[in-house]
Protein backbone atom coordinates (compact mmCIF):
# COMPACT_ATOMS: atom_id res chain seq x y z
CA UNK A 1 0.00 0.00 0.00
CA UNK A 2 1.25 3.27 -1.07
CA UNK A 3 0.32 4.90 2.75
CA UNK A 4 2.58 4.56 5.02
CA UNK A 5 2.45 5.49 8.76
CA UNK A 6 5.36 7.24 10.23
CA UNK A 7 3.99 7.47 13.99
CA UNK A 8 7.20 5.58 15.44
CA UNK A 9 9.61 8.45 14.03
CA UNK A 10 7.41 11.04 15.72
CA UNK A 11 7.33 8.87 19.03
CA UNK A 12 10.69 9.06 18.91
CA UNK A 13 11.25 13.14 18.22
CA UNK A 14 8.47 13.70 21.01
CA UNK A 15 9.67 11.43 23.63
CA UNK A 16 6.91 9.46 23.86
CA UNK A 17 6.35 5.58 23.82
CA UNK A 18 2.97 4.12 22.62
CA UNK A 19 1.72 2.63 25.37
CA UNK A 20 1.81 6.46 26.99
CA UNK A 21 0.11 7.85 23.83
CA UNK A 22 -2.45 4.93 23.61
CA UNK A 23 -3.47 6.13 27.31
CA UNK A 24 -3.53 9.07 26.24
CA UNK A 25 -6.00 9.35 23.10
CA UNK A 26 -8.13 6.73 24.91
CA UNK A 27 -7.49 3.43 22.70
CA UNK A 28 -6.09 0.07 22.88
CA UNK A 29 -2.01 -0.61 22.65
CA UNK A 30 -3.09 -3.16 20.09
CA UNK A 31 -5.27 -1.01 18.05
CA UNK A 32 -2.47 1.64 18.25
CA UNK A 33 0.11 -1.42 16.82
CA UNK A 34 -2.27 -1.77 14.41
CA UNK A 35 -2.36 1.39 13.19
CA UNK A 36 1.49 1.51 13.56
CA UNK A 37 2.05 -0.95 11.50
CA UNK A 38 -0.06 -0.22 8.45
CA UNK A 39 -2.38 -3.12 8.99
CA UNK A 40 -5.25 -0.75 9.91
CA UNK A 41 -7.94 -0.59 6.75
CA UNK A 42 -8.69 2.79 7.98
CA UNK A 43 -8.41 5.40 10.69
CA UNK A 44 -10.90 7.62 12.32
CA UNK A 45 -10.51 11.53 11.84
CA UNK A 46 -11.50 11.76 15.34
CA UNK A 47 -8.45 9.37 16.22
CA UNK A 48 -6.02 11.15 13.76
CA UNK A 49 -7.21 14.66 15.73
CA UNK A 50 -6.30 12.77 19.16
CA UNK A 51 -3.07 11.59 18.39
CA UNK A 52 -1.87 15.19 16.28
CA UNK A 53 -3.35 16.81 19.51
CA UNK A 54 -1.37 14.42 22.19
CA UNK A 55 1.86 14.58 19.86
CA UNK A 56 1.48 18.77 18.65
CA UNK A 57 1.98 17.35 14.97
CA UNK A 58 0.24 17.55 11.93
CA UNK A 59 -1.46 14.74 9.95
CA UNK A 60 0.78 15.18 7.43
CA UNK A 61 3.39 14.09 10.03
CA UNK A 62 2.24 10.98 10.51
CA UNK A 63 0.86 9.45 7.31
CA UNK A 64 2.92 9.76 3.94
CA UNK A 65 2.28 8.59 0.63
CA UNK A 66 4.89 7.25 -1.34
CA UNK A 67 4.21 6.10 -4.86
CA UNK A 68 5.62 2.13 -5.57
Amino acid sequence: MPIYINLDVVLVQKGMKSNELAELIGITTANLSILKTGKAKAVRFTTLEAICEALNCQPGDILEYRAD
